[in-house]
């Protein structure tokens, strides 16, 4: 292993700990965004569903784009656009103005999402071991901290400008420093992905990861839109309390991350896979027949620590089906992560509406078990990296980002 290996490992997980903050702080102070603009709230879900639809075409103009500029480039000039991009969000006061600030959002991270990945799965073919996991686990620490300083924001009663202002300051230039050591793969591994990407990936061997990511972002996002509200008014717990669940599912998926790297390494990524979705489909059991809060707050408990190496593994897996077009492959994966954020929330929202919130817990839960079907598409004996299972040799790398 190299220093410019480990360098370039810290340096995207700072990435992904910076898109996990500002992430947090756009979604957590959405009704702070809504009175700042008076947004109605009929045409909230309209602006709340152009940032994934927007994002979902910047995945796919990224897919055309390292075709001719390596990830790391594209990485180090969108993640700066997402954090300006999110100041402009707190900076204006007329629906123009949020909204095309919230487009250059979602183009951005859309392209910064699909090129951290990218990244990310080249590196850990380059380290030979599984270390996806971990750059995941940074992101949910992003999160919490965003999380955390919005409720500082609210608490204060910020305005969205002043709450984004020192994060972006000390974001922007942090993130051009460290995207320096940023470590993409070998020019023959671009030139082979340039060939295969010409021809054209076979998307029916990619199709099953396609739908386990829609799956796994479905359940993601009930948790999200739909713990506090169910705790609430279903299980009648105070608002107060309503808060907690994502908070706690948001601590468990960077438990689940931190320690998956070495469950992957020791069991392989199809083991580990199967007992993410097993655990994340019993969180969701317990949070439908649950008497109580706190019992309901064990299934969310359950769901963080369940759903939480799926996607990252998905990511992982597309790589390892594709070697020669892992970047075109992840391009278009990265999609189906805003496809399922965009059906989660309505789908559940839905069906508690007509039947009943309980009973629509069990249908991310059924989607989710899906996910057993298709495990054997995350690999076989041969991805077992680390330990016993560690690769005869790692893949070369070239230096930091710089060249096109």
């Amino acid at each position: 292993m190299t220093g410019a290996m480990r360098r370039g490992r810290q340096a995207l997980g700072f990435s992904f700990f910076a898109q996990g903050a500002a992430f947090a702080l756009l979604v957590t102070r959405i009704p702070a965004l809504q009175d700042q603009y008076g947004i109605s709230d009929g045409l909230l879900p309209v602006f709340l569903a152009a940032v994934p639809i927007l994002a979902g075409a910047g995945s796919v103009g990224t897919e055309q784009l390292v075709k001719r500029v390596r990830p790391s480039r594209v990485l180090r000039w969108s993640q700066p656009v997402a954090l300006l991009a999110l100041l402009g969000v707190g900076a204006g006061d007329a629906l123009w103005e949020v909204a095309v600030a919230l487009a250059a959002f979602g183009l951005a991270v859309g392209a910064l999402d699909a090129s951290m990945n990218m990244l990310g799965v080249s590196l850990q073919r380059a380290y030979g071991r599984s270390i996806m996991l971990g750059f995941h686990a940074a992101y949910s620490l992003g999160g919490i901290v965003g999380a955390s300083l919005a409720w500082v924001g609210a608490h204060w009663d910020l305005s969205l400008f002043v709450l984004y202002l020192p994060v972006v300051v000390v974001f922007v230039p942090a993130l051009f420093v460290g995207s320096r050591w940023y470590v993409d793969a070998d020019a023959r591994a671009v030139e082979e992905a340039v060939r295969e990407q010409a021809g054209g990936l076979v998307f029916k061997m990619l199709l099953p990861l396609c739908l386990v990511m829609t799956f796994a972002y479905i359940g993601d996002s009930t948790v999200s839109n739909w713990s506090a509200k169910y705790l609430q008014d279903v299980l009648g717990s105070s608002e107060q309390l309503s808060t907690v669940p994502y908070n706690v599912y948001m601590v468990m998926t960077l438990v689940g991350r931190a320690v998956g790297d070495l469950g992957v390494r020791r069991f392989g990524a199809v083991a580990v896979v199967r007992m993410g979705t097993v655990v994340a489909a019993a969180g969701f059991g317990v949070v439908a027949v649950a008497p109580g809060a706190w019992v309901g707050m064990g299934g969310f408990t359950l769901l963080g620590l369940g759903l939480c190496v799926i996607v990252p593994q998905t990511f992982a897996a597309a790589g390892r089906m594709f070697p020669g077009a892992s970047d075109a492959a992840i391009a278009r994966l990265n999609i189906f992560n805003y496809v399922g954020f965009l059906i989660g929330s309505p789908l559940v929202g839905a069906l508690g509406d007509a039947w009943s919130y309980r009973w629509a817990m069990l249908v991310p839960m059924a989607l989710v078990l899906v996910t057993l079907v298709y495990a054997p598409s995350f690999g076989s004996g041969a991805d077992r990296y680390g330990g016993r299972h560690e690769r005869p040799r790692a893949v070369d790398v070239g230096p930091g980002g710089d060249g096109v």
